[in-house]
Formats: C-alpha cells, sequence, structure tokens
C-alpha cells in the first residue's frame, strides 16, 4: 500500500472529472472503487455519499473516511487486505525474516530502490522516530503505527 497524498487525491479527482465541470458523478467514483476492488452499487454509494456528485473537496473528505476506517478496522483486530499489504512490505525490509527492521536492512532495500540519497543516508533517525521501544529496530507493530501515521498525515 502506497500512502496517498493530497496531491495524489489532485490527480486521481482530476482524472475523474473528464468534462473538467469541478465535480465526478458517483458512477465514475463507482467505477474507481471498482478498480480498487472495492465493489458497491450505486445505490450504496449515493446513500453513503449523500448525493449524486462530489466536489473536490467532499471526494477529498469521502477518501480521507475511506482510508481511516481501514485503518481502523485494522486496529480493532481484523486482518483484512491493508493488514496483508503492510505484513507484505514488512517482510520486503526484514531481510534476514526475524521479525525486525534494522537499520542496515532499511539502508539496504532504499539503496536497491534508488530511495538512498532521498532519505539523507539517515536510517537510524527514521527509525528511531517509530522506534517506541527503543531497541533500535522497528517490529511489525511499529512498522504499522509508522505507515498508519504516514497515511493520515497526508490528509
Amino acid at each position: 500500500m502506497s500512502p496517498l497524498s493530497s496531491n495524489d487525491l489532485e490527480r486521481i479527482f482530476e482524472s475523474l472529472d473528464r468534462k473538467m465541470e469541478g465535480h465526478v458523478s458517483i458512477h465514475e467514483l463507482q467505477q474507481l472503487l471498482d478498480r480498487v476492488g472495492n465493489h458497491t452499487t450505486l445505490e450504496e454509494l449515493e446513500k453513503l455519499v449523500g448525493s449524486t456528485n462530489l466536489d473536490y473537496f467532499d471526494f477529498f473528505f469521502f477518501c480521507e473516511a475511506v482510508i481511516k476506517s481501514k485503518i481502523s478496522e485494522n486496529k480493532e483486530g481484523n486482518y483484512d487486505s491493508l493488514e496483508s499489504d503492510l505484513l507484505k512490505a514488512f517482510k520486503v525490509f526484514d531481510l534476514n525474516g526475524d521479525g525486525f527492521i534494522s537499520c542496515e536492512e532499511l539502508q539496504s532495500v532504499l539503496l536497491r530502490l534508488g530511495l538512498w540519497e532521498k532519505c539523507n543516508g539517515d536510517c537510524k533517525n527514521m527509525i528511531k522516530v517509530y522506534d517506541t521501544n527503543s531497541d533500535g529496530v522497528l517490529d511489525f507493530e511499529e512498522f504499522k503505527n509508522m505507515m498508519s501515521l504516514s497515511v493520515s498525515s497526508n490528509f
């Protein structure tokens, strides 16, 4: 899962608003949701949204609510697709499979992805920010918190 920033949401909104009318219909929203695997009927969506069109701000807040809803579901212990995606992402960084992401593992993955320079080469401080038990590594819960905070801070 990659966090969506307000810029991402603006680009998505603009691509849905092909007629450049300043709103998207619930039909267009339904097509977007179908593409990302969230199937719903137009009737259900209209009840949820409360109208047949969304302007940018309504769209923005709708997306924010959906993401926060997914995060809340995970905090209640439901292991849905978001939890599964987070576990897969965690395993990408946990190179030795010990259940922790060390500074060396983080650096190795960021180097392979070509992102090391963008991070200013400071993995210890990157880990320290989310390392709630101060053991110098990230466990899965700390990683989930980091990703959840990244998602919500983009709104």
